[in-house]
């Protein structure tokens, strides 16, 4: 057994304990979480004392392991539409080097504290680092296809991938409101609703998604010209994309909407008169990298949802790092405090995954992984803030 003892606990499960006491097994089973003011305990093994807060090992809502070869690669704050089209410019690659990648990134997200990730895949790239990664990996089998046309096509093809990936835990989920046909978000819902298959879809990224589905009008119309795409089948839907795809979703599973960007106070009051099971996932860092602005996170406090944190792919950031995350937001956002960005990417993240059984809490039994965050003014977070894993 290991005990650690640190100026602060973040159990994220209960408040934050002073100078509090960890206890693990040699498989990193939590035995033990003490406050020494409330307790007589002794300890039969050595204590180690650390300097700043533990927390249980991090959670990644929302990654692109596959896309690791393109950091670099593509120009910062282009814009959505720009970015898009560079991403498929730049996206081929020796295989050889898109494995080197990504399997860099993963061994950089358990550097920095991550144990578990909500990873995009388009194709089989990643399913054998998956296989013997020290993460826990849901792969979601994104699905693109505007064209009503090709729903079936798109469609199976997506559960053929599903297929490869199987038994390791993954879900065929729509990529984004301007990528995915009504038909094949229907081909999605009957799917979803027929048993368990959890739902990543990236939401209102950028002013142009919304204005595409209010007027269509903006950028997202040179996007379809420049893949030579015909969408006169589409029609403005006079409100945003979030409130006219909603309907689309599923009720029957857990439905993560990524980013936000653009998503303001009546999209969250459409939302909440919907029996659909919201989550909400933000990448600060990318938002910062493809679009040069955050969301409006205060606007979602308080709301009823579960909040988590992403860090989207080396393509869209200089880092895979729920930390990092945390402190963009912090500077940006002063009132959100580092007890609750630590809820964010922990305890909120394994939630929505569904492997808070395990993940995400500092509780008797759970094998969450151990942080220590360390360079704090107080408990904020600061640009000398880092994290150690300790297990």
């Amino acid at each position: 057994m290991k005990s650690f003892k640190a100026d602060y606990v973040y159990p994220v499960c209960a408040d934050p304990i002073k100078n509090g006491i960890v206890t693990v097994d040699d498989f990193g089973k939590i035995i033990s979480v003490i406050d020494p003011a409330l307790s007589t305990e002794t300890f039969s093994s050595p204590v180690e004392q650390v300097s700043g807060i533990i927390c249980p090992g991090f959670v990644n809502t929302h990654c692109h392991l596959e896309l690791s070869h393109l950091k670099d690669k593509v120009k910062q704050q282009i814009g959505l539409v720009n970015f898009i089209i560079d991403i498929q410019t730049n996206r081929s690659a020796d295989s050889a080097l898109v494995l080197e990648a990504a399997t860099k990134a993963d061994a950089e997200m358990y550097d920095n504290g991550i144990v578990a990730v909500g990873d995009i895949s388009n194709t089989s790239s990643t399913i054998d680092i998956k296989k013997s990664s020290k993460l826990y990996y849901h792969s979601f089998i994104e699905t693109f296809g505007f064209i009503p046309g090709r729903a079936q096509e798109v469609f199976d093809k997506a559960l053929s991938l599903l297929n490869e990936f199987k038994p390791m835990p993954c879900s065929i989920t729509p990529h984004a409101p301007y990528s995915v046909s009504k038909e094949l978000f229907k081909l999605l819902q009957k799917y979803s609703d027929t048993g368990h298959n959890l739902i990543s879809i990236h939401n209102q990224e950028c002013e142009d998604e919304n204005k595409f589905y209010r007027y269509k009008l903006g950028s997202f119309n040179d996007l379809y010209a420049h893949f030579g795409l015909d969408i006169t089948h589409f029609k403005p839907q006079a409100r945003n994309s979030i409130q006219s795809i909603l309907p689309l979703l599923t009720n029957k599973q857990e439905v993560l909407l990524v980013h936000n960007t653009c998503t303001n106070l009546k999209d969250i009051y459409f939302i909440k008169r919907f029996d659909r099971r919201i989550h909400f996932c933000f990448c600060p860092n990318a938002n910062l990298y493809i679009e040069g602005f955050l969301p409006k996170i205060e606007l979602f406090i308080g709301q009823g949802y579960n909040i988590t944190l992403g860090t989207d792919s080396l393509a869209s950031n200089n880092k895979l790092c729920i930390l990092s995350e945390m402190r963009t937001i912090q500077q940006k956002f002063q009132s959100i405090s580092t007890q609750m960005l630590i809820q964010w990417g922990t305890l909120n993240g394994a939630k929505y995954l569904g492997i808070d059984d395990e993940k995400g809490s500092l509780e008797p039994g759970k094998t969450p992984g151990l942080n220590l965050i360390t360079g704090l003014d107080g408990n904020k977070i600061t640009p000398e803030t880092k994290v150690r894993r300790l297990l």
